[in-house]
């Protein structure tokens, strides 16, 4: 990521959001387009490959909270693409703002003090750049985003999954040198650093990728007929990751350097997966605990007794009902949940729901008429009727 790049691109264009659009409206975006673009969606479209990466590297950015300031101080400070100078600012300054963003630099003109830290740390952060060695050939790979779907049970109990994924990785064929024979030569234009400097008004310049060798510093001699000489081909690998326990629905894990290898001793990308969650028949899950809703009957809720509840992947537990229990009721069975990042487990929270009869027999009918007898009182509704009228 050129300084140019980061100055100029409008992340937020390439989402389709606004520049003041939540995380949630950033994430479903990205969602949509992904699918839309996917490679594996669009086999053979070098267009749709282009427009999956662009998805990619802006969600990389919005969809991070800090690096998404970084990135929306930077645009505010430079504007798209140039500096802005203050008030009645006059003269001028000559230097690179490639020494700007690495950490050091020595204005030009009788303007000394140095830019050690401050923006060499917000580019190095967003982008991966380190503040000292930014002038080397090592690239770190690509970062992938992938979903899976589990059942309601691996998200519980966690599970291993296979994920396919396509990524830009070094060419096996000519062992990511760009080169057929193995042996590139250092590019005339940048002298192997795969930069090169333009100026960009007011004394000011920026540093942008070699154009002609592509930012690696290296050009084929004779180029590799697999990657065209660029020493990056796309690579479709299938490896299998572990899904912690516990995961909720929606929920994006991020696994350090299982993305996209690295160029020329780079370190890895890293990996995003997005969970999804099927719902389950019987359980619900709020958190840690699970949920469930048991009936029971008029006289169980009456007059109390023991009710057996089912539990997730394991022995039904037996709950005690107090007699008089109101319908609605939540009683909790511990342990019986979630699994916790610390090993221990949510509850089960089980819900009464007690059964009103559509069909009586003459018997049940006669039984409830002796019962209403039996139990006539005070109207349950006189309250309400009272706390109404004085409303």
């Amino acid at each position: 990521m050129s300084t140019k790049d980061f100055v100029e691109k409008d992340y937020y264009k390439v989402l389709g959001v606004p520049k003041d659009a939540t995380e949630a409206e950033i994430k479903k975006a990205y969602r949509k387009l992904a699918r839309e673009f996917h490679p594996d969606a669009n086999k053979g479209d070098a267009k749709a490959e282009e427009r999956f990466k662009e998805i990619s590297e802006a969600n990389d950015v919005l969809g991070d909270s800090k690096r998404r300031k970084e990135y929306d101080e930077a645009r505010t400070l430079f504007g798209n693409g140039g500096y802005r100078p203050g008030p009645g600012g006059g003269g001028s300054f000559n230097f690179d703002l490639g020494d700007l963003f690495g950490g050091g630099g020595q204005g030009q003109g009788g303007q000394g003090g140095g830019f050690g830290g401050g923006l060499g740390d917000v580019f190095g952060g967003l982008f991966n750049r380190g503040g000292a060695g930014t002038r080397t050939h090592a690239r770190r790979g690509q970062d992938i985003e992938s979903e899976v779907t589990l059942s309601f049970t691996e998200a519980v109990d966690g599970a291993t999954v296979p994920l396919r994924m396509s990524s830009q990785a070094p060419c096996k064929a000519c062992s990511g040198t760009g080169d057929k024979n193995g042996t590139p030569r250092v590019c005339p234009t940048c002298v192997g650093t795969g930069q090169v400097s333009r100026g960009a008004g007011g004394g000011f310049s920026l540093t942008d990728p070699c154009a002609d060798c592509k930012g690696r510093g290296l050009i084929a001699q004779d180029a590799c007929e697999v990657c065209k000489g660029s020493g990056r081909a796309t690579s479709a690998r299938t490896m299998q990751v572990r899904i912690p326990a516990g995961v909720s629905d929606g929920q994006r894990i991020r696994l350090r350097g299982k993305g996209a290898p690295g160029e020329q001793g780079g370190p890895a990308g890293d990996l995003y997966v997005v969970v999804h969650v099927d719902a389950h028949p019987v359980f619900g899950r709020k958190g840690d605990n699970l949920t469930i809703t048991v009936p029971v009957t008029f006289p169980e809720a009456a007059l109390g007794g023991e009710v057996k509840v089912p539990t997730l992947g394991g022995p039904p537990v037996t709950l005690k009902l107090p007699a008089g229990t109101p319908n609605g009721r939540t009683m909790r069975a511990r342990g019986k949940g979630a699994a916790r990042k610390d090993g221990t487990r949510g509850d089960l929270l089980v819900t009464i729901e007690v059964l009103v009869p559509g069909d009586l027999s003459d018997k049940a009918k006669e039984s409830l008429e002796s019962y209403r007898e039996a139990t006539v009182g005070p109207d349950p509704r006189a309250e309400l009727f009272q706390a109404a009228k004085g409303a």
